[in-house]
């Protein structure tokens, strides 16, 4: 058992101040910084508070099964929903909660799998059929970096639409006119702008009499290969006669292919065109030039996940829906706001 006086020893405080923090005393007055030091040299720990621990016990939360809408590779080229998984489980761990995985497969899962575990918790887009048979089955529900169309269950995620707006708004304040768009398709979609950034910028661009359907462009992504998506998606906006002088991807493994076919057609970043996106993934501050994005907060996705889970087994009715605020770091991919977030 990892001991208060050894979290201590890691970070150079008193075990006094690691017990008030990991109890959530808000009286206490300490930095952000020191805050945030003793909590990840615990969880690097795996320490839990003991009144942490028995409120999982109290609440009967032995076993959460994790319901992915992704398959094992797929998740692995996508590290921001690996980060959301590692924030359930750590979390989980912490509590000393049992976690078994269920990833997306061609048909609906073992129904023995979700009815021995306490809890389940939904990662990512299911459709409806999915989510009747996953409330048939699930003890307790709660879904993660999706907002189901019903107030009913319980659910956390970032609202992908504010942000949008967001980064449209930024980058229209900075001086780009021509602002191009490129995503993939939802699976199973009939309609190519179905996807929320999609069509939250068509709305936008709309608004603002700036529209133009042939800047906007979408493609099914072959195995969530989202890079090569970006590559031939940006190919085709960048040869273009009246080019964008700027463009939006869905994600950040589509902006590493859109970086790609710019650099083969000789253009700079972003001189001749500029390149924001989402998710804010490790790779994004490595790219030449580092990548514009919004953060968008997965492995507290996770954590929230799991509060709204004993939450529930602790008896609660109300549905809640949770919206974890997104945030804008500039890099070099765009020009700079003199106020901007300086980057990590």
């Amino acid at each position: 058992m990892v001991t208060l006086k050894e979290i201590a020893g890691v970070v150079g405080v008193s075990t006094a101040t690691v017990s008030r923090v990991l109890n959530f005393d808000a009286t206490l007055s300490i930095t952000a910084r020191k805050r945030q030091a003793i909590i990840e040299a615990a969880e690097a720990l795996n320490y839990s508070t003991p009144r942490a621990r028995n409120r999982a016990n109290q609440q009967g939360l032995s076993k959460v099964a994790l319901v992915h809408f992704l398959r094992p590779e797929q998740e692995l080229i996508d590290p921001y929903y690996v980060g959301l998984r590692l924030g359930i489980e750590s979390r989980c761990q912490a509590l000393k909660i049992e976690t078994v995985k269920v990833y997306h497969t061609d048909s609906m899962p073992d129904a023995n799998l979700l009815q021995s575990a306490s809890g389940v918790i939904a990662i990512g887009f299911h459709g409806d059929e999915e989510i009747a048979w996953l409330r048939r089955h699930a003890r307790h529900l709660v879904f993660a970096d999706f907002y189901p169309p019903s107030d009913e269950y319980d659910s956390v995620a970032s609202d992908l639409a504010f942000a949008m707006r967001k980064l449209l708004g930024a980058l229209q304040q900075l001086g780009y006119k021509r602002i191009g768009f490129v995503g993939w398709m939802e699976e199973g979609a009939a309609d190519p702008y179905a996807e929320v950034r999609c069509r939250t910028y068509i709305e936008w661009s709309t608004a603002n009499g700036r529209f133009d359907p042939a800047i906007c462009l979408t493609d099914r992504a072959v195995e969530r290969n989202t890079e090569q998506t970006g590559y031939r998606l940006a190919m085709r906006l960048l040869e273009q006669p009246d080019r964008p002088d700027a463009i939006v991807t869905c994600n950040d493994n589509i902006a590493v292919g859109a970086y790609r076919a710019i650099h083969e057609l000789g253009l700079s970043i972003p001189d001749d065109v500029a390149v924001a996106s989402f998710n804010d993934i490790s790779v994004a501050q490595f790219l030449s030039p580092p990548l514009s994005t919004i953060h968008l907060p997965a492995e507290e996705i996770g954590e929230a996940a799991v509060e709204l889970l004993l939450e529930r087994a602790a008896g609660r009715d109300l549905a809640k829906r949770i919206n974890l605020a997104s945030r804008l770091i500039w890099r070099g991919s765009t020009r700079r706001p003199e106020d901007a977030e300086s980057p990590r």
